[in-house]
């Protein structure tokens, strides 16, 4: 048989695995209500020490909020000590005021069917976000243009296992500094009807992202309704700068969502120790969380965490690494202590390649977002490369990833159906399950199949061309922009948001640093 007509054959055989892979999707992928619970990893005297070491930063070496006066004024009037940009914190001042923050809130899709609940049981999937460059297994590795940003925005939608259209999913470098903003919310809104999130890479840069979520919803129902997602980074060690703070206060002022987030490397921006990174974690998100309350009590925000660590050989950033894992557990405790919403992990990797390396360190990662109680988990899908580059091909493998923690968090069901009593009788000692009416009746559904994975003995394997992963993945991200077709959306709504985005790009020259 010639290659071309085995593979044409196997693409019937692979489209019918895909189909029977999604069909546990849930309907409208509203999320996940995990059926797992939580870690508890530590006991309640190592959580103790941990925040009052968290609170001692706070009071005695504080944090510096630069160029930003409206955030230090409104710590002076909270009762903050303030010392120019320094802010010191008296114990439990920053609990006290969190405790008008939502436990759990809902992020509306323009699709009411995929609308999201940030918070309580709920987990959340989003792609990875922020990445330079991108890479394929065609090209290689190249910087990020529009044409990838929407590639994206389309896997992204076009997968059962994401629950949100994410962010910056790359930098599309193409497009000026002061104007791609706008490129990436119209895109979103365009090619997706999930959730998704805005900028915050300047104030009025946020402030475009939610006067288009206006455009899109109503300015009425976003103000009392969330809509989008604005992600804030600390700059680690203990500094919140101006442009962060200006972003996270735009939207708390819009009752949308921040996600406050420290980014601590061990070693370089944090201790190498886990324990006092993660209270340096805690300090600097309930400062940033605070903040939002400040602002507008009441405003939903996201309790953020990215640990890593570092090789103390070279100085490079390493992700995926077990510290960082394990330290997110504690993380999750602590967050659920302050009863926020939580984001952490995700699928991290130092790989440059879609290999077993990614696969490794992402699964290390990913788990560890699963087990600390992560409610919504950025960087699902498609980092590699310590995320300075997207992968088309690990974006596959990672959706792939999702869909069987789907069925993770489904736990163990227990019924008279499960217990299969039927089955044993009808097979009785030394017979087998294979054809029994139990499997018959269960076998389309009893255990996922992997989209990506491949089960067939060697000789088939070898027979369809001994593919990898990782080209099975390539294979499948291009049938998928090939087949994808954007969800309606009002035609008039469609040309508001065209023209806002020409008249705001009129308005002042193109940036590009």
């Amino acid at each position: 048989m010639e290659a071309s007509a085995r593979r044409k054959g196997q693409g019937g055989r692979q489209a019918r695995q895909a189909r029977r892979a999604e069909a546990g999707a849930p309907a409208g992928r509203p999320g996940i209500r995990r059926a797992v619970p939580p870690i508890e990893l530590l006991d309640e005297e190592s959580l103790l020490r941990i925040e009052r070491a968290a609170d001692r930063i706070l009071a005695e070496v504080g944090i510096e909020f630069r160029d930003d006066p409206a955030a230090l004024a409104l710590w002076r009037r909270a009762g903050a000590r303030v010392e120019g940009a320094l802010v010191r914190f008296e114990p439990g001042m920053l609990r006290e005021i969190l405790s008008s923050a939502p436990r759990a809130f809902v992020q509306h899709a323009r699709n009411p069917a995929n609308s999201v609940r940030i918070g309580a049981d709920q987990v959340v999937f989003a792609p990875a976000y922020g990445s330079p460059f991108v890479m394929d297994l065609d090209r290689g590795r190249r910087y990020g243009t529009l044409e990838d940003f929407q590639n994206f925005v389309k896997l992204a939608q076009s997968s059962p296992w994401l629950h949100h259209s994410g962010g910056t999913i790359c930098e599309p470098t193409d497009i000026p500094v002061n104007k791609r903003h706008l490129d990436m919310v119209l895109a979103h809104i365009r090619l997706s009807d999930r959730p998704f999130m805005g900028s915050v890479t300047a104030e009025d840069r946020a402030e475009d992202s939610i006067e288009m979520a206006r455009i899109l919803f109503g300015a009425d129902f976003v103000d009392a309704n969330c809509v989008i997602l604005g992600n804030v980074n600390v700059n680690s060690p203990l500094v919140w700068d101006g442009t962060m703070t200006r972003a996270l206060r735009a939207y708390a002022r819009a009752n949308q969502a921040a996600v406050v987030v420290p980014f601590i490397l061990g070693g370089a921006m944090g201790p190498v120790t886990t324990a006092g990174a993660v209270a340096q974690a805690l300090a600097e998100t309930m400062a940033g969380c605070a903040l939002t309350q400040l602002e507008r009590p009441g405003a939903p925000v996201i309790f953020g965490n990215f640990l890593s660590s570092m090789s103390l050989r070279s100085g490079s950033p390493t992700f995926g690494t077990p510290e960082p894992a394990v330290g997110s557990l504690a993380v999750g405790q602590l967050a659920r202590r302050l009863g926020l919403p939580l984001r952490c992990a995700g699928n991290f990797t130092t790989s440059k390649l879609p290999d077993a390396q990614a696969m490794a360190e992402g699964a290390m990662s990913m788990l560890s977002a699963i087990h600390c109680g992560a409610n919504f988990v950025l960087h699902s899908a498609g980092f590699l490369d310590g995320l300075l580059s997207m992968s088309y091909e690990k974006f596959v493998l990672d959706c792939d990833l999702c869909g069987a923690l789907h069925t993770y968090l489904q736990g163990v069901r227990v019924d008279e159906a499960t217990l299969a009593l039927d089955a044993f009788a009808e097979v009785g000692p030394g017979g087998h399950f294979f054809g029994c009416a139990h499997t018959l009746a269960h076998y389309e559904t009893a255990f996922r199949p992997s989209e990506t994975g491949d089960d067939d003995p060697y000789e088939t394997w070898l027979e369809a061309g001994a593919e990898d992963a990782a080209t099975r993945a390539n294979r499948i991200w291009k049938r998928r922009l090939a087949e994808f077709e954007p969800p309606p959306l009002d035609p008039a709504i469609d040309e508001a948001l065209a023209d806002f985005v020409a008249r705001r790009k009129a308005q002042g020259p193109d940036m590009w640093h």
